[in-house]
This record gives structure tokens, sequence and C-alpha cells, in this order.
């Protein structure tokens, strides 16, 4: 066995741990990030910065792989099922290893290190679960675990001499104290926080993917970008509205918008911008023009809002607006 191994990288201090670890017994490291539409809860697909200066600072190559429509297939039928919300954590640890598999045998590494500690995570991190995860990824005996190496099964590696099991650690469960020492002492800073997270995991935004799971089962990237921005709607079975929170948001659902879809900008005072996607009945525009204007400021005379589709535009003008009420049997 060669002395170069794959490791994955999230950006956290636990996986920058365990690369450190393994660097310090002279192994050639090649570091693997995994980039997800739920990485992030901003506009963006995703954000590398901490992995990228966690790799520059241990001197290391960084791979980056994004995984859309592959992820979204795990996500829409998990073989493991899902968390406490809509995170298939088993079945894509089973990708990550999968992939880093594929990189290791590209490459011409020996085995993959990870982050992980034995306990800290309940769906993903039990014993049992972690050979199950090994054993469909095909990687049985391959994957290092540095954290907990002295309180795991020994692994083809370790018996093959590359590395030193006694040099690694034997932490379980959810505590931090030995993490945060060590990143003391080797000087690791630019690690990002451990609950940034899923958001797969966060309930709001597991609502608003079931819904379109619900009602657009062959959604796209760009439908998954646009659960991050603004307040949700339900309007009919095939129309959705999404209003602005603030002005970011407003200027982003701007320059998002597709000319197929429906763009709400109120013009005769302050008030947010929304987008209609799917299909609406002249009805469900107005129902729109309501929800909209609940948001902006009173004028006399009403809220004028110009409704745009297709290059075409038509201004409708709101004396009433809609009830919380009912507003809030349509929030997603």
């Amino acid at each position: 066995m060669c002395k170069r191994a794959v490791a994955l990288l999230s950006g956290g201090l636990d996986s920058s741990l365990a690369v450190k670890l393994v660097l310090e017994q002279g192994i050639e490291v090649v570091g693997l990030y995994f980039s997800t539409p739920f990485c992030t809860r901003d506009n963006r697909v995703c954000s590398n910065s901490a992995v990228s200066r966690i790799a520059s600072q241990f001197g290391i190559k960084l791979k980056t792989i994004f995984l859309g429509d592959e992820y979204f297939e795990i996500l829409k039928r998990p073989k493991f099922g899902y968390g406490s919300n809509l995170n298939p954590c088993i079945d894509c640890k089973i990708l990550f290893l999968r992939k880093a598999k594929e990189l290791m045998e590209e490459i011409g590494a020996s085995f993959i290190v990870t982050g992980e500690v034995l306990n800290q995570r309940p769906m993903s991190q039990r014993f049992r679960t972690l050979k199950l995860i090994e054993r469909e990824a095909g990687v049985e005996g391959l994957v290092l675990r540095p954290l907990s190496a002295k309180v795991l099964p020994v692994t083809i590696p370790e018996r093959a001499g590359i590395v030193d099991r006694e040099k690694f650690l034997g932490i379980v469960g959810r505590g931090r104290k030995v993490q945060l020492s060590l990143a003391k002492e080797y000087g690791i800073e630019s690690y990002s926080s451990p609950s940034g997270g899923c958001l797969l995991t966060d309930p709001s935004f597991a609502r608003r993917l079931r819904d379109l799971m619900s009602y657009k089962p062959d959604f796209t990237l760009r439908d998954v970008i646009l659960l991050k921005v603004g307040r949700h709607f339900r309007v009919s079975y095939n129309a959705k509205l999404v209003v602005g929170r603030d002005k970011k948001e407003n200027s982003f659902l701007e320059k998002y918008c597709d000319r197929s879809w429906y763009f709400f900008s109120v013009i005769n005072t302050n008030g947010p911008q929304a987008v209609g996607v799917g299909e609406f009945t002249e009805e469900e525009i107005l129902m729109c023009c309501k929800i909209v204007a609940r948001y902006a400021d009173r004028v006399p005379g009403g809220i004028k809002i110009v409704v745009f589709k297709n290059g075409c535009s038509k201004e409708y003008v709101c004396d009433d607006i809609i009830s919380q009420e009912e507003l809030e049997g349509k929030r997603i």
C-alpha cells in the first residue's frame, strides 16, 4: 500500500484535525470536498472558502465535486430513510464514500480519511451504521477515522503498517473539548461552525422542500435555490408565490426571475417584490397581489402592483389585503 490517502474535508474542525493527524505520519493527502445545493443558507450553490483555507494551511491538493441531480435522486428515494427532517444522512455518506473510492482509485491512493467521531451523530455515526455505510459503499476496512481510531476496529492501512494506530485518538460522543484543545495546539482557526450544517436538517427549509417534492417531483437546481429566499406561499396545486423579505432578497428575485415566471412589483409605495412560479388563473394572480400588498406600506387609493410575464405587463390596484388567517393557511 502506498502512503497516499483521500480525505473528506467539510471545512469543519473534525475533518481538519483528521487530516492533520494523518499528515503527521508522513502520508500524502488529497482533500475531497463535496458541494451540494443544501450546504449553505444564502443564494449561492455553496461556499468552500473554509475548506480552501484549511487545504492551503496544510499544503494539500483539494478536489471539489458538485453533486446535483445525482444527489436529488437519493433525496427523493433514500434507501435508508430520513433523519429528523429531510436529511438522508446514511445515503448521503454512502454516496460520498463511493465518490471518494473513485478518486482513490484514480490517483492510486490506499485509503480514505474522514473526521467522523463515534456516537457524535445519532443517525450516521453509530458503530453499526458506520460499518453499514462502508459495506454499501464498497470500502470496508479502507476508511480511517483518526479521531476515534482507538475505539474502532483496526483498518487495513493500520494493519499494513502504513499508519501507526497508537498516534491516533479514541474520542467518543458529542463533546468538543479534545478537538478544541488540539485546534489551539495546531493553530487551526479557519474552520466552519459545527452548527452550520446541512439545510436538510432545518425544519422550515425541509417544509419548503417537501412542498416542492410533492407538487413538482421533477424539480431542478433552480427550484432548490429559490427555496432559500423569501416567504413562500402555496397558492394552488400548480402555483407558488415567493415574496422578498428585504432589499437584498428583492434584488435577488428580480435578477433570478425567469421570463416564464410571474414577477410582482409594488410601484407606488414601499413594498416587496415577488415571483410566481407555475400556472396562475386571473383569480390567483389577484390573490398574489393581495399577499404582496400585505407587506407594503399603506397609501390612499390602494397599492399599485405591476405583474410581468414574458415581456408583457399588467397593473393591479389592491384596495384590500389578505387576512392573516388566510395568509397563514397558504404559507409553506
